[in-house]
């Protein structure tokens, strides 16, 4: 794909999880929105994967930490054709497939079983300390949310990754500076965050969130990285895309009503517009 049509994709996914959203009742819309490139960009091309064999033992790994954000990886996944776009639709009610947070077994793409913020980094070290045991060659990338790095047993996943220099290893810090009760350095400050992961023996790169160029130079840097763990810091905005949403934390955790929904809807149609007309 190209920039543009990668840039287009990723508010066609934008615009489903507001409808998914919407249809809810419930969920998290900051996070979801705001992660949207990134997710556009792995799935449409940095990673290697194939949607009609979910099981292809040489697949890359994505593993979901933050597992509220689950709205935008239902959404790429759909996208990428592991299941009907129309399915999106059922996200959070009774019996879907689409839970509140990803089950492994439930939806074919899905990795990890995630919720307990903090653990997902884990998860990843183990996939990829694995991979180096068997001699596979694939890749395991991991999202984090920047709130969640408030939680000791990341910390743990950090230190064991550097130790272990596994250069395998690519995790996407979503740094958005928000959580569920206010912006993250007024709750716990993170900073310098930078400095931390290079304490612990990690190449760091910090790039624009929204910038798919950006994103796959940066996770191109770390396919190249033999030495290290990588970590890519994505300072992104909360709510991208809808004017309304954008930096407040308190859409973290809230779904948009029926008028809010439309209003998000014309703000990401008139974005994905702009993107057009730059490209002409």
């Amino acid at each position: 794909m190209t920039t543009q049509e990668l840039q287009s994709k990723a508010n066609e996914i934008r615009q489903d999880i507001i409808k998914m959203l919407l249809v809810a009742g419930s969920g998290h819309s900051a996070g979801s929105l705001g992660m949207a490139d990134v997710f556009t960009s792995l799935y449409f091309e940095i990673m290697k994967h194939d949607s009609g064999n979910p099981g292809w033992e040489e697949r890359d790994r994505l593993i979901l930490s933050c597992g509220h954000i689950a709205p935008v990886l239902y959404a790429t996944l759909a996208h990428a054709g592991y299941f009907p776009i129309s399915e999106l639709l059922t996200l959070r009610k009774l019996g879907t497939r689409l839970q509140g947070h990803p089950e492994r077994k439930k939806l074919p793409g899905i990795e990890n079983t995630s919720g307990p913020l903090g653990s997902g980094l884990a998860q990843a070290v183990g996939y990829a300390y694995a991979a180096r045991m068997d001699k596979k060659k694939f890749r395991t990338y991991c999202i984090t949310s920047d709130g969640e790095h408030q939680e000791g047993n990341h910390w743990e996943a950090v230190a064991f990754a550097g130790k272990n220099n596994l250069s395998n290893l690519t995790s996407f810090v979503d740094r958005n500076n928000i959580q569920i009760s206010g912006f993250t350095e007024s709750v716990m400050p993170l900073e310098p965050l930078r400095a931390k992961y290079e304490a612990f023996n990690w190449s760091v790169l910090e790039i624009d969130g929204h910038n798919i160029e950006e994103i796959i130079d940066a996770a191109n840097h770390a396919r190249a990285t033999f030495e290290n763990p990588t970590v890519i810091i994505c300072h992104t905005i909360p709510g991208k895309g809808v004017d309304f949403m954008e930096g407040k934390w308190e859409w973290h955790r809230k779904p948009p009503d029926l008028g809010e929904a439309i209003e998000a809807l014309k703000d990401i149609r008139t974005l994905q517009g702009k993107i057009k007309s730059e490209h002409e």
